[in-house]
């Protein structure tokens, strides 16, 4: 006996050494205060917020289509004929030769309007030769020329010049509600993780409490057994009621230590030797959610809904550009130029020319075309509409499941406010047992086996009243996430 009262004095200690190194010693932990470091380290939040980005910049990519094209090249050419096969060329001695220079310069810009480019390009050209035929050698001229290319069915048109930018919009609306999406899913991973700490550590200090009761319960055993009050027997009880207190502590030890971790990882702090410290929340004095506020708040804010309203659109209008492209391909191209006079008086002679002295062309022209069958057009339009209606039927399907989820969550928090306030009075009424069993069994009128057994009705009312007020704390973040207002509560400036 002695030996066995030495083991168990040996690993209260140990286990109180442990309660001891895993007891929160930092500073306290508000719940405000975990969501604000994960939403500012949250490695999900950080890599959705570099995709946001990366959507923007697409855009402005797009956006960039109708942003005038600068052109400018310079050439210089020469040829030189390894000899001369006509009199004719002019050149007596060797081959004929040309030295030539043109420099260009220009300017298209793609119409948002009729999807159209236009382009204006002027030159300046140099020309010599070794021909005697040659009138102005050199010889410097300048031209001007303005060009129209114009489609006229397949890809005419504001809708068709615009589609691409729209369709970049979107994305970077989806890639926002995508965002905001994943902040309020790791507002509620956050809130849930903290919850699920506080009551992993109260657990360990109701289970710390049960084994002090417990382990007066055996001492006292043991003082009456020496009197002869007490039997082996009820010594034995006490001392298995005591093992499994230090069971169950160790158990729950372990469970703080891996929710401190789980709360750790989300809000990203590396540091996972430097515990979280006090955390806690008070009683939930809110009203009972309305279902059609919170309803109606949840299908204007819904991330998930409105992101696939977007995705319908852009199928949309993908539909819209497979519908055009079942017309043929008609294009009007038509050109303008003037040309001036010829000079040999440099440069500056040639462009003064220009204005008043100067030939001219002009060209206009259709071209058509159209494959046989127009297979290929005809299937991408029928799976562009067959997209459009399976995403329909997708959104009909999340606004279903979005109202079964708030008629849920509104429901869980009706029925916990419930279970929350039925919970405290079955706590106070096990303990009034308890209280009544302990001095019965201290007046020698009940056995070890009884306070143990009210011991034991205590502790799960205990637990029961604390999983109760854990499961309308989470129920009631649900319905903050399903409807958006997490945001508000948490002060979240979404990116705009």
């Amino acid at each position: 006996m002695p030996r066995t009262l030495a083991r168990a004095f040996l690993a209260l200690a140990l286990t109180a050494a442990v309660s001891r190194a895993q007891s929160p010693s930092a500073k306290a932990l508000s719940l405000q205060e975990a969501v604000g470091l994960a939403l500012k380290k949250n490695f999900d939040i950080q890599i959705q917020a570099l995709n946001t980005e990366n959507a923007k910049e697409t855009f402005n990519a797009a956006s960039a289509t109708f942003d005038p094209t600068l052109t400018s090249s310079i050439i210089r050419s020469v040829s030189q004929a390894a000899s001369n096969t006509s009199r004719l060329d002019g050149a007596q001695l060797e081959g004929p030769r040309s030295d030539s220079t043109t420099a260009r310069i220009g300017v298209n810009q793609r119409l948002e309007a009729t999807n159209g480019t236009v382009g204006l390009s002027a030159n300046v050209t140099r020309s010599a030769t070794n021909s005697t035929n040659a009138l102005l050698n050199p010889s410097f001229g300048n031209g001007i020329t303005a060009t129209l290319s114009q489609p006229l069915l397949r890809n005419a048109g504001r809708s068709s010049a615009t589609t691409t930018v729209e369709r970049t919009k979107l994305g970077l609306d989806i890639a926002n509600l995508n965002y905001t999406s994943r902040i309020l899913t790791v507002i509620s991973q956050t809130e849930s993780a903290y919850y699920n700490l506080v009551s992993a550590r109260e657990t360990v200090r109701i289970r710390q409490l049960t084994l002090e009761r417990n382990q007066v319960l055996f001492e006292e055993n043991k003082a009456r057994r020496a009197t002869g009050v007490m039997t082996d027997l009820d010594v034995l009880t006490a001392e298995f009621g005591v093992a499994n207190a230090r069971r169950a502590l160790v158990q729950a030890q372990q469970t703080v230590a891996d929710r401190e971790d789980t709360l750790l990882n989300i809000i990203n702090l590396p540091e996972f030797e430097a515990r979280p410290g006090v955390v806690a929340f008070d009683d939930y004095k809110g009203d009972v959610p309305s279902f059609a506020t919170s309803y109606k708040l949840a299908r204007e804010r819904y991330p998930d809904s409105l992101s696939q309203q977007d995705t319908i659109k852009q199928l949309e209008l993908d539909l819209a550009t497979a519908r055009k492209n079942l017309q043929p391909t008609l294009t009007l191209d038509a050109s303008l130029g003037y040309t001036a006079k010829a000079t040999n008086g440099g440069y500056g002679d040639a462009i003064s020319n220009l204005p008043n002295d100067h030939g001219n062309n002009w060209s206009v022209g259709l071209s058509y075309s159209m494959p046989w069958g127009q297979k290929a057009d005809k299937a991408n339009y029928r799976g562009a509409l067959g997209n459009v209606k399976s995403q329909k039927v997708r959104l009909e399907q999340l606004e279903q499941t979005l109202l079964v989820n708030v008629r849920t969550a509104v429901r869980a928090v009706e029925t916990s406010l419930v279970a929350v306030e039925l919970a405290g009075k079955s706590t106070e009424l096990s303990a009034r047992q308890y209280d009544l069993q302990k001095a019965r069994f201290d007046a020698g009128l009940s056995t070890a086996r009884l306070v143990l057994q009210a011991q034991e009705d205590l502790e799960t009312a205990r637990f029961n009243e604390l999983a109760a007020k854990v499961s309308l704390r989470q129920a009631v973040a649900e319905v903050n996430r399903l409807e958006g207002s997490s945001l508000t509560r948490y002060k979240v400036e979404l990116p705009k």
